[in-house]
């Protein structure tokens, strides 16, 4: 079992040298223009490489594993569909984002559309990444709290603590130094993973072949599902395209992920990064499937019990506290150790890069910084009020969720991004494959009914779609009610 005093410890040394990188990599420069695109310098192989840990979250590490009891191995459909997502990214996207030099991937709204499609863009990528950041801090801080101070201290001063950090090391560099710590954090993550499973493995007394064996022996490594048919949500067609959706929509229309590309030398660099990006995604996304499986082998092994918690009145499995309770509670202080650096770098590489790509969209699509340095204004001290408030409002967003939470985090995120990342969809897929004008007025309406009627849809889908029930590929509805209602709001003539 993990002591606190190590884990205080781990934590302290974990984050002295994040802040040793931010310092190094931050001294001589300060400018909007190292904080936004670290001044297009970054080395493609260390975007690519730390993207996977932006991209991972301690969501994924939490909850993939404890998903795999009712889903087994059907999430590599999903990963599968990135594959193809990302795809799109490189040879379609990025190369529009480059051509048009943009800071902010939502100014092409602007271009392509008007004013109001452009601030609508921005707002709903706000909302998106504010949720969706904090889900993910969410997840961090309740096994902080449970596991780590004991809950010696209240909630919302470990949520405070944990955003205070993030903001200490990213404050002064942005996105320059955030490629950096993201490479430190992959590499803790990627190491934490292999470790575990090995640890894991050594504890039962497997060898590499009987724990690969076990786990493709056992009830939880189905991968395809085609027998099920329509109504199946873990049908291969429904999770397959819709994790090319999401793909497209949570990285190639997010200025999170994109920012990062974007910093890199040039378009080819970039490409280069991204294919390579999406591979190695893949192979650690099946490693965290099979820490999965092996985690209720183990559990079932030594009898112990699944955590539980209270949702309306009854019972039922907290998966997502699975693989602390086993790391913290059951097995070595060196798991722990282990588990403790993997949440760590998980969340903050996903969630640092979240609050710097907030602070530029704000900036750049809202507060107009490019007219404001034009004026002789002190940009770099708003964009830091900018930064401090995006901080502030997660902790609020996060304590929130602390009050109203009773869906695994992993489909909580989900969910939330189906409904919100949606219109970005249908925007940039009716920007991209029509030539079509539109009344920019009513794009704000538009993107706010489409949510709504993607909700209803879904709250429905079983009594008027014969049966049919929707999973991930809700957000290939919204975005399709999107594209359709600003097919009807389109210039006649334009």
């Amino acid at each position: 079992m993990l002591s606190p005093l190590v884990a205080l410890i781990v934590v302290l040394l974990y984050f002295g040298a994040l802040i040793l990188i931010s310092y190094l990599t931050s001294k001589d420069e300060v400018s909007n223009t190292s904080f936004f695109q670290a001044n297009k310098s970054a080395p493609w192989y260390l975007v690519a490489f730390g993207m996977i840990g932006a991209s991972i979250s301690g969501v994924t590490f939490i909850s993939i594993p404890g998903w795999v009891s009712t889903n087994q191995f059907s999430y590599m459909q999903t990963v599968l569909g990135y594959l193809a997502g990302y795809a799109v990214i490189a040879l379609v996207l990025m190369p529009m984002y480059y051509k048009l030099n943009l800071v902010s991937i939502y100014s092409y709204l602007e271009q392509r559309f008007g004013t109001n499609a452009y601030k609508t863009g921005s707002a709903f990528f706000l909302l998106s990444r504010t949720t969706g950041s904090s889900f993910r801090l969410f997840l961090m801080a309740i096994v902080v709290q449970k596991f780590i101070v004991l809950d010696v201290i209240p909630f919302w001063a470990t949520v405070a603590v944990i955003i205070l950090l993030i903001w200490i090391y990213t404050h002064r560099g942005g996105i320059k130094t955030i490629i950096w710590t993201d490479t430190l954090q992959t590499f803790f993550l990627i190491l934490s993973l292999i470790m575990t499973i090995y640890l894991i493995g050594s504890k039962m007394e497997f060898s590499l072949g009987t724990m690969v064996s076990s786990v493709f022996d056992s009830d939880y490594s189905q991968i395809f599902y085609f027998e099920s048919g329509w109504s199946d949500p873990k049908n291969f067609f429904k999770q397959f395209f819709a994790g090319a959706f999401i793909c497209i929509t949570m990285s190639g229309l997010d200025q999170d992920i994109m920012q990062k590309n974007l910093a890199c030398k040039n378009i080819g660099e970039a490409q280069k990064n991204m294919f390579w990006f999406s591979i190695l995604l893949v192979l650690v996304n099946f490693l965290f499937l099979m820490l999965g499986a092996l985690l209720y082998i183990y559990a079932a092994e030594f009898s112990i019990e699944i955590p539980s918690k209270i949702v309306a009145g009854i019972e039922k499995p907290n998966t997502d506290l699975l693989f602390p309770t086993i790391a913290l509670g059951h097995l070595s202080q060196i798991v722990g150790i282990f588990f403790l650096l993997g949440i760590i770098a998980s969340t903050y590489a996903s969630s640092d890069s979240a609050l710097a790509s907030l602070t530029t969209a704000f900036c750049v699509d809202f507060l107009n910084f490019k007219k404001l340095e034009n004026e002789g204004k002190n940009t770099v001290k708003i964009r830091n009020y900018v930064h401090l408030g995006f901080s502030f409002l997660l902790f609020l967003v996060i304590l929130i969720f602390w009050k109203i939470n009773d869906d695994a985090v992993i489909e909580s995120l989900f969910k939330t991004a189906g409904f919100t990342y949606g219109p970005l969809l249908g925007l940039f897929a009716f920007g991209f494959y029509t030539k079509w004008k539109i009344n920019d007025k009513w794009v704000l309406p538009i993107c706010l009914l489409s949510p709504i009627l993607t909700y209803i849809l879904n709250m429905y889908s079983e009594q008027i779609l014969f049966g049919y029930k929707f999973s991930f590929e809700l957000i290939i509805i919204n975005g399709l009610l999107t594209f359709l209602g600003l097919f009807l709001i389109r210039k006649k003539n334009g």
